[in-house]
């Protein structure tokens, strides 16, 4: 057997309180790695087509990788994954902290839950015990009540991944929350674990995992550290914050619902940057062995809007989303909604994404503080800005209609609201502008997790998987996309944090980590390869749930049309049908469907998916 695996998967079903361990062969690990790709392959094989994500048939994965709680560089990383009540097709976030190692060191690689439970409970793993307890006392608590009751009752050796009130009343932008601010956010797999009266996964162990070479990695660990580049003392120091005021004056932030100018339109931008936001930091916060350490905790707040000390700092997604966004330059406003969300347990992306929908509406005529409950969703307002998240996190009054995301909220509203819905096939749109970034509108439309900017990358083809190519040829730009983010799979599955690998020199040393780890005679190719495999795995997901290539589309705004008459992007338009378009031919999916080829589907063993998509 590999090494770097527990070689057990928990699977759980809740409407009967039935627990039992797998033990999945080795060529299902090398074939999937872990995460998403190891979550896609075994919820395909066991659900059928068209269950109501928000019923009992839908299975919901909790999955780590090989990296996962070795020395292995940042394997801190785990995956919520299952079918998406936002989207209707494959669903999967992503989220760091302790959990994953704590899981692996509990023994097990992943848990499948099925099922709904009678009353509320939460899944309690204990070095290998698994049961099922009752949460009746907890249901109805925010997310770091739950984490601080949890750990008062079972101590502080556990690590915990719980929802708040959002996910119990099914929000479809719920997420899953983690030690209060390591977030599994997209896809609204909150909802999922409400809708199963799941309240909280608890997980405490001593296992250790087995590696094939341990003195090679840890002196991979030393080597990589040593070598690390980029912008790895601005993540130390900022996190991802460093990013915001530099992705305004580029035009890669979204500003005013992504029809603004952000040198033009958010003169304030300033007042939201990393440099600001760590006048209030209290101390460097890090991941499971991570070298880098990019989160922080702030200072008790002492201005209008009060947080605790240990509040989690805002990132980059949430910047922009609730500050540029929404024409908003009042710091504290985002800190005090960024912890709003935590605590209730919400996506900050879709969050801010659905507030300046809001404010679109409101400038238009379209929303009146009639309908708002006195609110007025004004832009820059950030007093309403806060009072909406509120409301949102709570489904009260005007948030009940907002709490589902753009795409229900536009449906609810109607009156031309639709062209102020910023999602693809429900997702909202996250802080990076395509006009700018044009990968990323190829990854918005066309990875089975719509509108996504952990997904989908060119970067890596000066680093070994392509030579230097010309970025203005379409055909070449999409051979770089297709590679790299088929690579990236292999990132996102191994249980590595994508950050971390921003500041890894080269691709080889993930390829030298998985041979040292796992034990496997491995290459760069295989792993490209292999996360083909991956991506054809969800891909076929959406299309046994009936889900076409033809029904994503992408706000004309999002692309340059009409283009920006000034500014860093003026004129500029993207032709990103077409890009998706050369992806899709390259991937050997159908460029009018997304339907995998069958031919291609064999040679990746996936016979059976092929069969089961229709071929």
């Amino acid at each position: 057997m590999a090494r770097g695996y527990m070689e057990q998967i928990l699977n759980v079903d809740l409407s009967t309180g039935t627990l039992t361990t797998e033990k999945p062969d080795e060529k299902l690990y090398r074939n999937f790695i872990g995460g998403y790709g190891l979550g896609a392959r075994l919820i395909f094989s066991r659900q059928r087509p068209g269950v109501d994500a928000l019923g009992p048939e839908n299975h919901l994965g909790f999955f780590t990788g090989p990296f996962t709680g070795t020395p292995a560089v940042s394997g801190t990383r785990f995956t919520v994954c299952g079918k998406s009540p936002l989207t209707g097709g494959w669903g999967d976030s992503n989220s760091g902290g302790y959990f994953a190692a704590y899981l692996k060191f509990a023994g097990y690689d992943g848990i499948l839950i099925s099922g709904i439970a009678a009353k509320p409970v939460y899944l309690f793993i204990d070095n290998g015990k698994a049961e099922i307890r009752d949460a009746s006392g907890i249901w109805g608590k925010d997310t770091y009540d739950t984490d601080d009751i949890l750990k008062q009752e079972l101590g502080k050796d556990v690590a915990i991944a719980c929802i708040g009130q959002s996910g119990e009343k099914l929000s479809l932008i719920s997420s899953v929350v983690h030690n209060k601010g390591s977030v599994a956010a997209r896809s609204g797999l909150g909802a999922v674990m409400g809708a199963k009266k799941l309240k909280a996964v608890v997980v405490r162990g001593s296992q250790k995992v087995e590696i094939a070479d341990e003195a090679r990695v840890k002196a991979m660990r030393r080597e990589c550290v040593g070598r690390m580049g980029g912008d790895l003392n601005n993540m130390q120091q900022f996190g991802t914050t460093f990013t915001t005021v530099p992705g305004i004056q580029s035009g890669d932030a979204p500003v005013k619902n992504y029809k603004g100018i952000g040198v033009i339109d958010f003169p304030g931008m300033e007042k939201i940057s990393g440099e600001a936001l760590n006048a209030y930091k209290w101390k460097r916060n890090a991941c499971y062995q991570c070298p880098v350490g990019c989160e922080a905790l702030l200072k008790e707040g002492t201005g209008e809007y009060k947080f605790v000390a240990g509040t989690f700092r805002p990132e980059y997604e949430t910047l922009a989303m609730l500050g540029s966004n929404c024409l908003n330059d009042n710091l504290e406003s985002i800190i005090k909604s960024n912890d709003i969300c935590n605590r209730y347990g919400v996506d900050t992306i879709s969050m801010g994404s659905i507030i300046s929908f809001a404010m679109e509406c409101y400038e238009n005529g379209i929303i009146t503080p009639e309908d708002t409950g006195g609110i007025e969703l004004s832009w820059g307002n950030h007093r309403a800005i806060v009072a909406m998240c509120e409301k949102i996190a709570r489904r009260e009054g005007f948030g009940d209609v907002l709490a589902d995301g753009v795409r229900i909220a536009s449906q609810k509203i109607g009156k031309g609201s639709e062209a102020f819905a910023m999602h693809v096939q429900g997702q909202e749109i996250p802080g990076h502008n395509p006009i700018a970034t044009p990968g990323q509108g190829t990854t918005y439309l066309a990875n089975a997790t719509p509108a996504r900017h952990t997904q989908g990358s060119e970067a890596h083809h000066s680093a070994g998987l392509l030579p230097p190519f010309d970025r203005s040829d379409p055909v070449q730009l999409a051979k770089a996309y297709q590679r790299g983010s088929n690579f990236q799979h292999i990132i996102m599955t191994s249980g590595m944090c994508l950050f971390v690998n921003m500041v890894i020199p080269d691709v080889a040393t993930l390829t030298n980590f998985m041979r040292a780890v796992t034990g496997w005679d491995i290459t760069t190719e295989e792993l490209v390869t292999t996360g083909e495999r991956i991506a054809a795995m969800r891909q076929a997901f959406n299309i046994r749930e009936g889900l076409s290539q033809r029904e994503r589309s992408l706000a004309s705004r999002l692309y340059g049309q009409p283009p920006h008459p000034a500014g860093p992007l003026a004129g500029v338009t993207v032709d990103v049908y077409r890009n998706v378009r050369e992806y899709l031919k390259l991937m050997k999916w159908d460029t009018e469907t997304g339907m995998p080829d069958a031919r291609r589907l064999e040679e990746l063993g996936l016979a059976d998916v092929a069969e089961a998509i229709g071929y």
